[in-house]
């Protein structure tokens, strides 16, 4: 069964507090931060800070992710050594451009799994599609490796690459936006959508996590603790649409002993992918706690 992650709340590595308030709340996966979250001068006292999260905080369940400097980065390998042997539950890789880096970093993740008598594959991958080239290969991306569980919309970083401006609409960078879930979808990944900037704007985010879902987005990269409820809400199904999939499935299984293949259901026809999309909507509604 595919992992729940309506919310990946990013934190600053270098904040010990900010770490433990997250792992309080009703977030799917925490990312500390040791990328653009933390000033250079600062980077140390990160890789310290969460290298001891891993080690002493109770995450309660929820998934503990750790964003790196990308691979090619001088940063990368203090980056790694400091994190890698308390073992955190997956690497989030930033400005993802092609498949090397992530097979480099794959093959690192087996190497110290082979070390410590870890179960091969138990450290998984996302990664941050954020730049043009990134956008181009997100094919070879997508299949670079069997740990990978997620591809991340980096909205900003692609303007900045494409020198684009950002609209609220989001014009500007909605291809990439389907794009990514296109190749997500088509390899079996989940599709984690960008970050909502505009903190006091609640409205907004909602109305933007409702696109992300309209997409075929799973969840949300949000930055702040206000922002986890909007996500964890839109991106599980409603009580009216978790109603609706269990009356097909009951009509679906009701015909299908009856002999009847496709079907009429308040006026719309049922066929077998909208019967896969109801059960899609009860598998992600149960792991929601919500049936």
């Amino acid at each position: 069964m595919e992992p729940l992650l309506r919310s990946l709340l990013f934190m600053p590595g270098d904040s010990p507090p900010k770490i433990r308030k997250a792992a309080q709340l009703e977030v799917d996966a925490i990312v500390m931060d040791l990328e653009d979250g933390v000033a250079p001068s600062q980077k140390e006292v990160a890789r310290q800070s969460v290298g001891e999260a891993l080690q002493t905080v109770d995450f309660g369940g929820r998934a503990r992710y750790v964003r790196l400097n990308p691979v090619d980065s001088a940063l990368f390998a203090a980056d790694l050594a400091a994190t890698l042997p308390h073992k955190p539950d997956g690497y989030v890789l930033p400005k993802a451009a092609s498949a090397e880096s992530l097979v480099q970093l794959s093959d690192e993740l087996t190497q110290a799994e082979d070390q410590y008598g870890w179960p091969h594959r138990s450290i998984v991958l996302l990664a941050v599609i954020g730049s043009a080239l990134g956008v181009m290969n997100l094919a070879q991306i997508a299949a670079s490796s069997s740990r990978l569980i997620a591809l991340l919309f980096g909205a900003e970083d692609l303007a900045s690459d494409l020198g684009a401006i950002r609209s609220k609409q989001g014009d500007e960078v909605a291809y990439a936006r389907s794009a990514l879930v296109v190749a997500a979808a088509a390899y079996g990944l989940l599709a984690i959508d960008m970050v909502y900037f505009a903190l006091n704007d609640p409205a907004g985010l909602e109305e933007e996590c409702l696109s992300g879902r309209r997409f075929g987005y799973a969840g949300k990269m949000v930055i702040h603790p206000k922002q986890v409820a909007i996500a964890n809400r839109i991106f599980a199904p409603s009580p009216a649409e978790i109603a609706h999939a269990e009356r097909i499935i009951q009509a679906y299984q009701a015909h299908q002993a009856s002999g009847v293949g496709a079907f009429a259901l308040d006026g719309r026809m049922v066929d077998l992918p909208v019967v896969r999309a109801a059960e899609r909507v009860l598998q992600k509604a149960r792991a929601s706690g919500l049936a």
